[in-house]
């Protein structure tokens, strides 16, 4: 017998014990092994849109749908703009963002970005103190227990109680938002730098002990990539601490921003110029925790990316 027909033989009784199941038509179940060995085809490309863009479009859209529905039965019963009205608001404020006719009747435009300055300013402080000190807090036990009662005992403390002191103190509007911000938004970031240093695995230490390795090398090699995710949640939620500071403090404040430019559509009675500020403020945070959480992606060590 040649090796062909040996070779045929072979695979024919192999065949004989283990045949290619197929999917049933009769409608009979279709066994995992048989999808495995016979599997489907793939979807086109199109089809893959398709199915993509009614995953993940269709929720928000009829979530959004949603939110204008209960808007416009809110407006037919309480006066409040409906969405038609506050659209074209929304156009002619919009259309000239960046206008200056003075301190106090400038666009919102400028208003945004003058907000968004003093959170850069006090959020940088709040990170450029906040993490060294949660990372001594997590690193040395005394440390802790010396500083928990005091973050216990300020931490719950609303954000604009502390303006007057900053007002007292700084005698101007300005520094007196930025303290705000700065003291109100500092505690996430302690605490939860501090619990990631806490949960890094002591064998890790034990090792750069053994290693003989200085505490910078500890710091840099070890605690950092480790806690790093801790931070970042830290920095996200003390990013959203001062958004919501920021609009509060400036309607008790005045001057340029979000929040002056909300008081002071108020006192216009212009309640459509209100609720477009109220999106812009959504938006905006929205856009600034996206930042935040792409930096926590790019640096994220473990390389999951999540």
């Amino acid at each position: 017998m040649g090796v062909a027909k040996i070779d045929k033989a072979w695979k024919q009784a192999v065949a004989r014990e283990h045949p290619v199941k197929r999917p049933l038509e009769d409608g009979g179940r279709v066994s995992r092994k048989a999808m495995e060995m016979d599997p489907p085809k793939p979807r086109s490309r199109l089809a893959r849109i398709v199915m993509a863009a009614l995953r993940f479009g269709i929720p928000p859209l009829l979530g959004f749908a949603l939110l204008v529905l209960v808007w416009m039965l809110m407006a037919e019963h309480s006066g409040v703009p409906g969405p038609v009205k506050t659209w074209e608001s929304a156009l002619k404020v919009f259309a000239h963002p960046f206008y200056d006719n003075g301190p106090n009747d400038q666009g919102i435009g400028w208003n945004v970005l003058r907000s968004l300055s003093r959170i850069a300013i006090g959020f940088g402080m709040a990170t450029a103190a906040g993490i060294p000190l949660g990372f001594l807090i997590g690193r040395f036990a005394f440390l802790s227990r010396m500083c928990k009662p005091i973050i216990s005992l300020l931490r719950p403390v609303s954000p604009l109680a502390w303006l007057p002191i900053g007002l007292y103190v700084f005698k101007a509007a300005q520094p007196a938002a930025i303290w705000v911000i700065f003291i109100s938004s500092i505690w996430p970031m302690i605490i939860n730098t501090a619990t990631g240093v806490t949960r890094v695995p002591q064998d890790y230490l034990n090792v750069a002990r053994v290693l003989k390795l200085s505490e910078w090398k500890v710091f840099t090699k070890i605690l950092f990539p480790a806690v790093l995710p801790y931070m970042m949640t830290g920095m996200r939620l003390s990013m959203g601490i001062a958004w919501l500071v920021i609009v509060a403090a400036e309607m008790l404040t005045g001057g340029v921003g979000i929040g002056f430019w909300i008081w002071d559509e108020w006192n216009n009675l212009n309640i459509a110029h209100i609720i477009i500020a109220i999106f812009v403020v959504g938006i905006v945070g929205f856009l600034l925790d996206e930042v935040l959480l792409m930096a926590a992606k790019r640096f994220d060590y473990d390389g999951s990316g999540s």
